[in-house]
């Protein structure tokens, strides 16, 4: 889902994601620039990414921000979702890189947060499916 089918993410966690929208390039293609608007801490905010990698064989897609409210705190800000088979179940990973713009910005544990949220909210979607 947030490889090639991220723009469905609204119907599944609404109280989180309002909108993803393709601004270039096609859904589920390296380089395509993706528009995502979101609630984290009450607070509605957007973030413009490109995706920077996708690799289906090990189930990865790394998404780097460029514009929006995360860019106002870190110079630098990437994530990357890899989920991993363990048996019967999926192990879902999140990593974020960054930089941030000064010492007294915080860690961005609040993304790290709103990922495993979202993360959670749609394994439950599918799990009721």
């Amino acid at each position: 889902m947030f490889c090639e089918k991220p723009h469905h993410l609204p119907n599944v966690v609404p109280q989180t994601i309002q909108a993803v929208d393709l601004h270039e390039g096609d859904w589920g293609t390296v380089g395509s620039v993706v528009n995502w608007n979101y609630t984290m801490e009450g607070q509605e905010k957007v973030v413009k990414v490109v995706v920077d990698d996708i690799n289906k064989e090990k189930r990865l897609v790394t998404f780097k921000a460029f514009e929006g409210h995360v860019i106002e705190e870190y110079k630098a800000f990437k994530a990357t979702l890899h989920i991993e088979n363990k048996g019967d179940n999926n192990l879902v990973i999140w990593t974020i890189e960054y930089e941030k713009q000064n010492e007294h910005i915080p860690e961005p544990f609040s993304y790290l947060q709103l990922a495993t949220n979202i993360t959670k909210d749609v394994d439950t979607h599918h799990v009721n499916q």
